[in-house]
């Protein structure tokens, strides 16, 4: 079966724009002071030979994705040369179809293939790759896939989800829990987006475990460049009414403390909403289950604040199957790095996981089956920053406003590089500024993912790779 509208890659073209952090960032165990954005060109053609240009970007947050006593420039060195691999591969990946179908195909027969001949190339003694660094580095063609299929067909990307452009319904991609009452016949993407789309979102602000809280933590060597540093200019001059604290998950007392503190800012500036974010450092629920205890009982406006927790425990969920229902029965617990794909989310939802933290850093694709199961199924979503900005930010605030999340969207950009997306935001400016609370998504418009690239003037570093078929 297939649609005129199908489409196949036909060339790619990369680019790195590295970004340097104002302030540092803490992920995990490390810190971390700057990025490289990795922007690809992806060109499309139909079976009739039409062809269009879909962009797409995504940081490649080395120390998120491969937690690692590596240097940081050895894990993302690596990471930049699996971007040119795979700028080769899906320049001359033949299957044709709707993004969603290419993109699969890409993921399910290319992708683990050339991510295994990629480590072992590294040699037998060299730390191998994450899979969940594969994907990353694959999101952003997956992304430009998407992107330049709703330019080529004159359509929004969102637009383009449904049996109209689709030759597979869901139940091509997905299977239901056992037991579950749930059927993805005849069902696709667009029946599981919210409606009215919402143009305006709550945005959470991300607390590192670095970042300075009061005056008297000020080292002197801060950044001087009309963006604030303490936590309370920053409710202040942005409105903020979600607070996301980076906990140690190694040290409870700490954790404890952070969050206590956290919250009583949280009540003196009427903030409502708080949640917790562990990192993947914790390996006992107890742990977490001892905080959340003691907050209940000690600080119940604080616990109160608490919409949820996030991916407290390892993310190679079937390494470690912890049974997570304790967590999840005093609050929502969300799964982040876990959710590398569906399956993944099938087996956390067995293990007690309550919802999903997406990120289209694994994939557009992917974060819409993800989040079609996960819905289907009851689960709760969110949408979680891996602190895009550019055009990263763009497709990473449509899925939030599609899906439907627990609240809003998590953006912090502009706290750690705001003039990195000036280009970008004199053409989307309430996006990349968080007013009153949230974001203004109104700019984005026209086709695929309405980046509006005729008015962003961003000049491109070279090209790092070049491919055609």
């Amino acid at each position: 079966m297939s649609k005129p509208t199908d489409v196949r890659p036909v060339a790619a073209t990369l680019h790195l724009l590295p970004v340097q952090m104002r302030v540092p960032l803490k992920f995990g165990k490390e810190v971390v002071t700057r990025a490289t954005c990795a922007r690809v060109c992806l060109r499309v053609r139909d079976r009739a030979g039409k062809e269009a240009a879909g962009w797409g970007e995504t940081p490649l947050s080395a120390t998120w994705v491969w937690p690692s006593a590596l240097s940081f420039e050895t894990r993302e060195d690596a990471m930049k040369a699996f971007c040119v691999r795979l700028a080769e591969a899906w320049a001359k990946f033949e299957t044709f179809g709707h993004p969603m179908e290419v993109g699969h195909a890409f993921e399910q027969h290319v992708l683990p293939g050339l991510h295994r001949e990629f480590n072992e190339s590294r040699g037998a003694g060299a730390e191998p790759m994450p899979w969940l660094g594969a994907l990353v580095c694959c999101s952003l063609f997956d992304i430009a896939l998407h992107d330049a299929f709703g330019q080529l067909v004159g359509r929004p990307v969102y637009h383009t989800y449904s049996a109209e452009f689709m030759s597979h319904d869901l139940a091509h991609y997905l299977t239901p829990a056992a037991g579950a009452d749930v059927s993805f016949a005849g069902k696709y993407p667009h029946d599981f987006f919210v409606r009215p789309v919402p143009t305006r979102l709550p945005v959470w602000h991300l607390i590192g475990g670095v970042d300075p809280i009061e005056p008297g933590e000020l080292k002197g060597t801060e950044p001087n460049d009309n963006y604030p540093v303490l936590l309370r200019d920053w409710i202040r001059r942005d409105g903020l009414r979600c607070l996301k604290i980076k906990l140690r998950g190694n040290d409870a007392a700490w954790d404890f403390a952070r969050t206590v503190h956290i919250g009583r800012i949280a009540a003196e500036l009427d903030v409502p909403w708080l949640t917790a974010d562990f990192n993947c450092t914790v390996h006992d629920p107890a742990y977490v289950n001892e905080i959340l205890d003691r907050l209940r009982d000690e600080d119940p406006a604080t616990y109160g604040r608490l919409l949820y927790v996030e991916q407290p425990f390892p993310y190679e969920l079937e390494l470690h199957r912890i049974d997570v229902h304790s967590v999840a029965a005093r609050k929502p617990l969300f799964m982040d790095e876990s959710a590398h794909d569906w399956k993944h989310v099938q087996l956390g939802r067995e293990l007690g996981w309550t919802g999903v933290a997406l990120k289209t850093c694994k994939t557009q694709t992917g974060a819409l089956l993800s989040a079609c199961w996960a819905k289907a199924h009851g689960m709760t979503l969110m949408v979680q920053d891996l602190t895009n900005p550019m055009l990263a930010m763009m497709p990473h605030t449509l899925l939030a406003a599609h899906v439907g999340t627990i609240m809003g969207v998590e953006c912090n950009s502009m706290q750690f590089y705001p003039e990195a997306s000036a280009a970008e935001a004199k053409a989307h400016p309430g996006l990349y500024q968080r007013r009153e609370g949230v974001l203004d998504l109104s700019s984005i418009a026209g086709n695929g993912f309405g980046y509006r690239l005729e008015e962003i003037k961003r000049e491109l570093p070279p090209p790092v790779a070049k491919f055609a078929a």
